[in-house]
């Protein structure tokens, strides 16, 4: 009887494991083949030739607007993305917006998405707020806890915020800011992947 009592509660245990892990609508994802390296605590860091890219785990979460709906990166499959990590609380997330915004505005017309992750934010208006205030036009994952960052390895400094992560087109790695961006900065890297075939 004991053994079978055991074998019951130890099975629960993990179902309540498993589901602590589940996706719901928490913003979660796993695994890839990118692992985050700064050689020499470098700010700026790429990833060339193309071959060396390695791909994040599934990325998915809530919207930050539309909270009833998932936004995936698959949902932009063959285009360049560009990742944001941002929080309205972080002066620099403030700073650099309007220039994200930028060369969204000037490079989508070439295969080119934006995403943000919104992070700790626990007030989700604030963050909604801000996108509204700052005219922001691309959608951002809400996720105040961090979990999407699990799909970039689990050395990805979390504590770096604002980051920004630009993926090719197959969606593997190509560069990493680790530190507020101007519209200079980000534009020719950008470009230059939106020429890379996905093939």
């Amino acid at each position: 009887m004991k053994s079978v009592l055991a074998r019951v509660v130890a099975a629960a245990m993990t179902c309540a494991l498993l589901a602590g892990c589940s996706t719901g609508d928490d913003a979660v994802a796993q695994g890839g083949t990118f692992e985050f390296v700064a050689p020499g605590g470098k700010t700026d860091i790429t990833y060339d030739p193309p071959s060396s890219r390695g791909k994040p785990g599934p990325l998915r979460g809530p919207s930050l607007t539309e909270p009833s709906k998932i936004i995936s990166l698959e949902d932009f499959s063959g285009k360049v993305v560009v990742i944001n990590i941002w929080g309205q609380w972080c002066g620099p997330c403030r700073s650099e917006i309007g220039q994200l915004q930028k060369v969204y505005d000037a490079t989508k017309a070439d295969g080119v998405a934006f995403l943000g992750i919104d992070v700790r934010d626990n007030n989700r208006q604030s963050a909604v707020d801000f996108v509204v205030d700052h005219k922001v036009t691309f959608p951002s994952i809400y996720d105040p806890a961090m979990r999407t960052m699990i799909a970039f390895g689990g050395k990805y400094p979390t504590t770096v915020i604002p980051s920004t992560l630009v993926l090719d087109r197959r969606h593997r790695v190509a560069a990493v800011f680790l530190r507020e961006l101007l519209a200079e900065d980000l534009l020719p890297i950008v470009q230059r992947l939106a020429k890379e075939s996905a093939a």
